[in-house]
């Protein structure tokens, strides 16, 4: 470190910062001999197989990141590197935007060290989730610890400080790791935030907040699991939009803001936006769409969002069928034939009995709903029919790029 006051804090046994337990763990570390602190960065990668970049990233005035501290030490790392001949691993831990150790951290590194990443030493992003207060108890039990790599060695070698601790050791690529981070950070604000509005809410019927969010976190299943944590298409159906308007009312009603709830339905219709989007691209007119219900394995089409999607290509003048063996007009009954009677009657029309109709109109098939048979429906595609995947359906990996288009990857 540049700051000497923090180099003679720690080589006479102290913590520079206050953190539970940190004290006795330095003093160990110094009186054992397997811990030292210089300002002298060149003798430091010298001296060291392998340093971690933990400098700062400050945010500037318009919400950019401030990487100049992290561009310093990867030069200063470069140079020493470059003069030791000897391979040597650099582990970046700055929280960092994706794509920013391979466009600043690894140019820098090769430019001042004359070598060349994965040949000459090893580069990896592995971020902290350590909380301040409670760091070293995070430290030995995380959920995870996760490593991106340029290379597997790069990888090994940053692991290997954590062998023995608590947790799934996750191997990926460095623009994922730098990704979790921010999603992880991003979550949390969002779960304060999404617990303060409920809280809100509640207050203005006066009731306890608290126990409803206690009750809430009790559902593992839904609540409180990985379910709906995946990159897809837009919620729909009877009870979500429905019973979202109707909270958003209640908190008008009652001189309640809820910026984050508000935002949930427009950014849901965002979402019908980019599929359609999508399609155009394409410069296709006949479209073909697997799946019209709102969720697979039902014959429910209130509020569905491909409904929308369909109303506004059909709006759009393109030539549409749907094929979805859960619905058919002759057989469905009570609110679902009412919807269709009263909302969307020309759908009836474009609905086909078999897949193999659809694909015989389509140059663009859509798959709307993660049904496993429209996977082999897909399998007799023509040559250059193209797939719109709004819910990543299951064995659609090996499909040519330039003929597949996922709506979140």
């Amino acid at each position: 470190d540049l700051n000497p006051l923090k180099v003679d804090t720690i080589n006479a046994g102290r913590s520079p910062i206050v953190e539970r337990g940190l004290d006795e763990l330095i003093a160990a570390g110094v009186a054992s001999g397997r811990l030292r602190a210089t300002s002298d960065g060149e003798q430091a990668v010298l001296n060291s197989d392998m340093s971690m970049i933990c400098v700062g990233t400050p945010s500037n005035a318009n919400g950019s990141l401030d990487l100049s501290a992290v561009e310093r030490v990867a030069e200063s790392i470069g140079g020493a590197i470059g003069r030791k001949g000897t391979w040597h691993t650099v582990v970046v831990r700055s929280t960092m935007l994706p794509g920013s150790t391979e466009a600043h951290v690894i140019p820098l590194l090769e430019k001042h060290s004359g070598g060349k990443a994965g040949v000459d030493f090893g580069v990896s992003y592995n971020p902290e989730f350590l909380r301040e207060g409670s760091s070293i108890e995070d430290f030995h039990r995380p959920p995870f610890t996760i490593i991106g790599g340029e290379s597997e060695r790069a990888v090994d070698d940053a692991a290997a400080p954590y062998a023995g601790l608590e947790g799934d050791l996750i191997r990926t690529s460095i623009q994922v790791a730098e990704m979790v981070k921010y999603v992880c950070n991003a979550y949390h604000a969002l779960k304060v935030t999404f617990a303060n509005e409920v809280g809100v809410i509640a207050a203005a019927h006066g009731v306890d907040s608290h126990q409803v969010m206690d009750i809430f976190c009790r559902d593992r299943k839904l609540n409180i699991s990985t379910t709906y944590l995946r990159p897809g298409y837009a919620f729909g159906g009877s009870c979500l939009p429905k019973d979202l308007r109707a909270l958003l009312y209640d908190a008008r009603r009652n001189d309640v803001e809820v910026p984050v709830l508000s935002a949930i339905l427009p950014s849901n219709d965002l979402h019908v936006a980019r599929a359609y989007e999508l399609v155009r691209a394409t410069g296709a007119r006949r479209i073909g769409v697997l799946g019209l219900s709102f969720k697979a394995g039902t014959d429910d089409l209130r509020e569905s969002p491909l409904v929308a999607l369909v109303e506004r290509l059909i709006g759009r003048g393109y030539d549409v069928r749907v094929h979805d063996p859960n619905v058919s007009y002759a057989n469905l009954h009570g609110a679902n034939r009412a919807y269709i009677e009263q909302e969307i009657p020309h759908i009836v029309q474009i609905l086909t009995d078999t897949p193999g109709q659809l694909l015989d109109h389509s140059e663009v098939v859509i798959v709307g709903n993660p049904d496993p048979a429209h996977a082999e429906v897909l399998r007799g595609l023509r040559d250059g029919q193209q797939v719109i995947d709004l819910v990543r359906l299951k064995g659609m990996e090996p499909m040519d790029p330039a003929r597949y288009a996922g709506i979140a990857w």
